[in-house]
């Protein structure tokens, strides 16, 4: 049986992807490491399980390790910013000023007192920083980097190479979904670990706007201007474009 690696990108189904891998593998086979700042001395991928599932840095990983299946899967970019923002400033509204003054809590506590405006193009280095790792072409970011905070490590390089190494490093991923495409997920796992999983019609960790037709039209209602709509949109520029180029060459399922 192969060991299943799940490259979860915040906002694309993830959670649902996860809690049915892992209720079919259980615990005993299942990675504790869920998020990349989790690792240990032993790294992202600890030795032992067949599971390995979460935002991970995958930096190190053997791409070429035929006894792994590697995955992700993929949104719209413009709703993975909106179902993101959405679901972030739902959350803030239910935790404690004192949850929110932790240091890990803030882009909580900022999402929750700023306007959307703010929030997006707020001032400081520190912050700038955070916006840049959670939402300005995160996907360009994430696989060119191979890290969950990569940026960076890609400020030498310029749009065009940002987008050829996301693609050359999409190579290295045995399968890249859409979720729409989640039912081609479900018989992929079951072809290679003879395990029947529940995906495409599952609904795990949905944000406040799950219904909503059209949630990147609901942000830019909030951003106030123009010009502040048209910045917002250079946020899925880069990624537009990989997904662009990823279909072209058939790595996109």
């Amino acid at each position: 049986m192969k060991r299943i690696i799940f490259l979860h990108i915040p906002k694309t189904a993830g959670q649902t992807v996860h809690s049915e891998l892992a209720r079919v593998f259980g615990p005993e086979h299942t990675s504790p490491v869920r998020v990349h700042t989790q690792a240990s001395t032993e790294g992202q991928f600890p030795q032992g399980y067949k599971l390995y599932s979460g935002h991970l840095d995958w930096e190190t990983l053997d791409t070429s390790d035929d006894d792994s299946f590697i995955f992700t899967v993929l949104r719209d970019p413009k709703d993975r910013i909106a179902s993101f923002y959405f679901y972030l400033l739902h959350k803030s509204h239910y935790m404690r000023n004192r949850e929110l003054s932790a240091h890990e809590n803030i882009g909580l506590k900022e999402i929750k007192n700023r306007t959307a405006p703010e929030y997006f193009f707020g001032e400081g280095e520190e912050w700038k920083a955070f916006i840049l790792d959670h939402y300005d072409n995160f996907y360009c970011r994430y696989f060119a980097s191979r890290k969950v905070r990569g940026s960076e490590n890609l400020r030498t390089l310029d749009t065009s190479q940002v987008i050829q190494k996301a693609t050359n490093s999409c190579r290295d991923i045995d399968r890249i979904y859409t979720t729409k495409t989640l039912s081609h997920l479900e018989n992929d796992i079951f072809n290679f670990t003879g395990k029947a999983v529940s995906i495409a019609k599952t609904h795990v960790n949905v944000g406040p706007s799950h219904n909503t037709k059209n949630k990147w039209a609901e942000l830019l209602k909030l951003m106030g201007s123009e010009e502040n709509r048209a910045r917002l949109t250079e946020f899925t520029a880069l990624d537009e474009t990989l997904i662009y180029n990823l279909k072209q060459q058939k790595i996109l399922y």
